[in-house]
């Protein structure tokens, strides 16, 4: 995945750098626990967004129209769920980073 996979590659290097500020600033438990859940969820929709369109290409090798809906409906899924990630990120990394760098 991380060779053939653009968006796997930039999911993975987001990871990392969420892991960096999880590590570094003071989240509960609970936070952690929440991120490293969001960041489960959005890898595992993108393996499943992948083998999706895979397994469509291997079906119907020619871009049939219903392929394209199926597809576009897994890339929305991902991008949906990667969107509600980033504001729950957001809500929680924003007060610690204000106090840890405000002060």
């Amino acid at each position: 995945m991380f060779r053939n996979e653009q968006n796997f590659r930039l999911q993975t290097i987001a990871t990392l750098l969420v892991g960096i500020f999880a590590w570094y600033l003071p989240l509960s438990d609970g936070e952690r626990l929440l991120i490293l859940l969001l960041i489960m969820l959005i890898l595992i929709l993108e393996l499943i967004n992948s083998a999706i369109e895979k397994f469509t290409d291997i079906v119907k090798p020619r871009l049939h129209q219903h392929v394209r809906v199926v597809k576009d409906i897994m890339a929305g899924t991902v991008l949906i769920a990667s969107f509600g990630a980033f504001i729950i990120g957001l809500m929680i990394f924003i007060p610690h980073i204000i106090e840890v760098f405000g002060n």
